[in-house]
């Protein structure tokens, strides 16, 4: 699921310097399927060689699901591991009357087709292609897509901040759990204070969103604040009706990710996910769930969305059956105390004390 429609791909050269940046990595020992209703993209998904039974079975749930009419595919590493998938694959794809337009390997700088037959345009021994240069890879880049050498440099693109920067947030994590709990507990009006905290975090999350749309970024304090705003469902469900394809919601959800203490990950990490599938990044997608079920294997919207994922349901469906803020607001009714029964539920954990 993609965004980059305005690429012109022509050649089997084309295509694989391409894929990159539709993964947002350089793929190794993977093979990689991108359908096309007309002439759109619908969905670029991957999986590790060799494939296991089965695993490509929710590309046959997607190809009943949606109108699709062509497919590319191609796989990277020896012919041992690659034919194998790319044979599955395209009997699956064939079975559903969907046009294979070219299916490539490519190992070591060049790339075999298994469409073509011709010897002068596709040799035994392979065309020699750039995965890194050239008018593709200059276009994508010039769109603002970014291709990591791996997926282990995506996955770091998750990981916690270290040194300096995780002990600076830890403590103001400390001083913004310690003001929040006494302003709660000592609320004489419990539900009043709920309403103001609810109202906050939504502001909040709104002005989080316009800052990171100008590339500003929020202090420390300020991101600590938000996390605790997110543990209460009814704000983090504003964040999640928000998204929408502003690159504002990655770059927030993902400095959040990466900056809040291990017990307020979850739902950022969650958030991350949401924005990243929305925009066609399955692969970050993916690495963001996995920090957010690292932290709680039970929260519900990682789980949602990890089904989703692995059935290769396409955002569009899922974005159609979320209510809007005002929705939200006539089903749920005014905030209450028990809203935030989750946060208070936080603050009897301590914080995680950073070494050296």
């Amino acid at each position: 699921m993609t965004s980059v429609s305005t690429l012109v791909l022509s050649t089997p050269a084309d295509i694989l310097a391409a894929v990159p940046y539709l993964l947002g990595f350089h793929p190794r020992d993977s093979l990689v399927v991108a359908v096309f209703a007309g002439g759109a993209l619908r969905v670029t998904t991957r999986w590790d060689l060799p494939i296991d039974p089965g695993a490509l079975d929710p590309l046959a749930g997607l190809l009943r699901r949606e109108p699709i009419t062509t497919a590319v595919l191609a796989g990277y590493g020896p012919a041992a591991l690659v034919t194998p998938a790319i044979d599955a694959a395209s009997r699956l794809l064939c079975h559903a009357g969907v046009e294979v337009v070219d299916a490539l390997r490519a190992d070591a700088g060049r790339y075999w087709s298994y469409v073509c037959a011709q010897v002068g345009c596709c040799p035994p021994e392979g065309t020699p292609y750039d995965p890194v240069s050239g008018r593709v890879a200059a276009e994508a880049v010039l769109h603002g897509l970014v291709a990591l050498p791996d997926r282990r440099s995506l996955a770091q693109s998750v990981e916690p901040y270290g040194g300096l920067a995780r002990v600076a947030m830890g403590q103001a994590t400390r001083r913004v759990v310690a003001e929040t709990r006494m302003l709660l507990t000592a609320a004489e009006r419990p539900d009043e204070a709920a309403a103001a905290f609810v109202a906050g975090g939504r502001a909040r999350v709104r002005s989080a969103v316009a800052r990171y749309g100008s590339g500003e970024r929020l202090g420390d304090e300020e991101a600590a604040r938000l996390g605790l705003d997110l543990a209460v469902l009814r704000v983090r469900d504003e964040a999640w009706a928000l998204i929408d394809h502003r690159e504002a919601h990655v770059a927030l959800w993902r400095d959040l990710t990466r900056r809040l203490e291990p017990r307020f990950v979850a739902p950022a990490a969650s958030l991350l996910a949401a924005a990243a599938w929305h925009g066609g990044d399955c692969a970050l997608a993916g690495l963001a769930l996995e920090r957010a079920l690292a932290v709680d294997p039970a929260y519900s919207m990682a789980n949602l969305l990890c089904q989703a994922l692995r059935h290769l349901i396409s955002p569009d469906a899922m974005r159609d059956r979320m209510p809007t803020p005002e929705e939200l607001d006539a089903q749920l009714g005014p905030p209450r105390m028990s809203w935030l029964v989750p946060l208070l539920a936080l603050f009897a954990e301590e914080p995680s004390v950073p070494a050296g």
